[in-house]
């Protein structure tokens, strides 16, 4: 349908291609984010809430007035850990049950707000980053997991603007390696100076003097500010604690879910084996390959998340400044 087109950057894709896809449909959304070519919180978001639209923009044209409570359901089962999800499905799905124009509307509007929000998070993350920091992050919460600028990079990157001499180190993010793949990217094409470390390399870091932050993103933040982010977050938090290195997360407030009280509340996604059994990449000549790296016959578990407590967590970066991971806190600032 002529105007329905959502367009992305093919995540998956990445590093080694740059492709903008098509989404025509809410189904073909739907399938960008459960495929993780599109990913990151604010990105599944804004997809999320695009999805939603069209939902509403298909029921008018089809007269099926009972397509948009299927795909609210449908697009709510494709990441069930992302908050964002939750709270751009919601927004929108109220706004289509005026009208369908009202829907589009709001979710331009989640995906601008999703930009700004990001944009003073930077703001306020600038503020700890002192010039010559050394900041270890996990995963990716870069523009490309967000509508721009991001969340734990969006600091960094008005740091590097500001001319402070900052250095970062990415966790290479296994099983699928984003923080080797989409971290490393967005830095070298911001210019600036990185190193790519295995998962398990952050604690030694840290004991030699080598780190001096930790600032990593979120999928969604309890009210308690237990926080839900990519599997092997909680790790870096035990070691930064034991260290006495400062442990920030960097969220929006669309990001926390006040219906859930505790960590213990979240749902972690279980996501399939091959992501731990298998690797790709291109060869020489450009052709991706697909090759088994685990013992061939062997079963693996595959979380995509864990869940880091609030008394780990130093600070939470949010558009409305920066607050303490407990429920007074977050309480008071959303109420505001």
């Amino acid at each position: 349908m002529e105007g329905s087109s959502v367009f992305f950057i093919e995540q998956n894709l990445l590093p080694f291609e740059f492709r903008i896809a098509e989404a025509l449909t809410f189904t073909a959304c739907c399938h960008a984010i459960r495929t993780m070519q599109v990913r990151g919180a604010g990105a599944i978001g804004a997809m999320a809430g695009f999805a939603m639209a069209q939902a509403f923009t298909e029921a008018f044209f089809r007269d099926d007035p009972a397509l948009p409570a299927r795909a609210r359901t449908e697009i709510g089962s494709t990441r069930p850990t992302a908050r964002n999800l939750f709270h751009a499905v919601e927004k929108v799905y109220s706004a289509g049950l005026r009208s369908a124009k009202e829907a589009v509307a709001e979710a331009l509007a989640i995906a601008d707000k999703d930009a700004e929000d990001s944009r003073r998070i930077g703001e306020y993350g600038n503020q700890l980053i002192r010039d010559g920091y050394r900041i270890e992050t996990h995963c990716n919460a870069g523009w490309l997991a967000f509508v721009d600028y991001g969340t734990a990079l969006s600091p960094v990157y008005l740091a590097h603007q500001q001319g402070k001499k900052v250095f970062v180190y990415a966790d290479e993010t296994r099983p699928r390696s984003q923080g080797a793949r989409l971290t490393a990217w967005e830095l070298n094409q911001a210019g600036i100076p990185h190193a790519i470390i295995p998962d398990n390399a952050g604690a030694w870091l840290m004991s030699q003097g080598k780190i001096d932050i930790i600032i990593t993103g979120a999928d969604r933040i309890a009210a308690n500010g237990d926080t839900a982010n990519k599997i092997g977050t909680f790790e870096k938090a035990i070691a930064a604690r034991a260290m006495g290195i400062p442990f920030y997360i960097a969220s929006p407030f669309s990001t926390f879910d006040l219906n859930c009280k505790s960590g213990k509340d979240i749902p972690i996604e279980e996501r399939s084996q091959d992501e731990v059994l298998y690797m790709e990449g291109p060869d020489d000549k450009g052709i991706i390959h697909r090759i088994r790296v685990a013992s061939p016959g062997s079963a693996a578990l595959n979380p995509a998340f864990d869940i880091t407590p609030a008394g780990y967590i130093s600070g939470i970066i949010t558009e409305k400044g920066i607050i303490q991971a407990d429920e007074e806190a977050i309480r008071k600032v959303i109420s505001d």
